[in-house]
């Protein structure tokens, strides 16, 4: 165990780290069986997907929102593109800025899918109280922000964009 946990915890930490992975690992099965249905790749229906909820984004807000490097991200856009998925427009307000939108094509296929894992997690969140998601919120927050840091800190730069 590393330094900072009891010993006499380690059962509890166990299920706690074997419950986050099969949360994440169920995550990319079902986005990937999805994603197969309808021809594309695991990441270009998460594309399809974000872009049906939240509408166009630029890159670096694409990349941000499914936690990939733009290089990645850039990648996956090429490739939906020359397959008629989404567009990439020049935004009118930051001429710097280019704006990913779905296609007619695009949407068709994004309204195909009607599950996602996101809102399998959402769901399945309905079943907690709003003080236990708040408390859920507040520790996952924490964990996130000590795993950034430790990252930051020890993951060679190479790792990182």
């Amino acid at each position: 165990m590393p330094p900072g946990i009891p010993s006499d915890i380690k059962p509890e930490v166990d299920q706690i780290l074997e419950a986050i992975l099969y949360l994440y690992t169920e995550s990319r099965r079902i986005t990937k069986e999805l994603a197969r249905a309808v021809l594309l790749t695991g990441p270009q229906l998460t594309v399809l997907k974000m872009l049906e909820g939240v509408g166009d984004l630029s890159l670096s807000e694409l990349s941000e929102r499914i936690r990939a490097q733009n290089s990645t991200v850039t990648g996956i856009i090429d490739r939906m593109e020359r397959e008629g998925l989404v567009l990439r427009e020049r935004s009118k307000e930051d001429r710097r800025v280019i704006n990913i939108t779905l296609t007619e094509k695009g949407s068709r296929i994004a309204r195909e899918v009607s599950v996602e894992p996101m809102e399998v997690l959402r769901a399945s969140l309905e079943s907690l109280s709003v003080a236990e998601m708040r408390e859920l919120m507040k520790i996952l927050t924490k964990i996130a922000r000590r795993v950034q840091a430790i990252v930051k800190r020890d993951v060679p730069s190479v790792v990182k964009e």
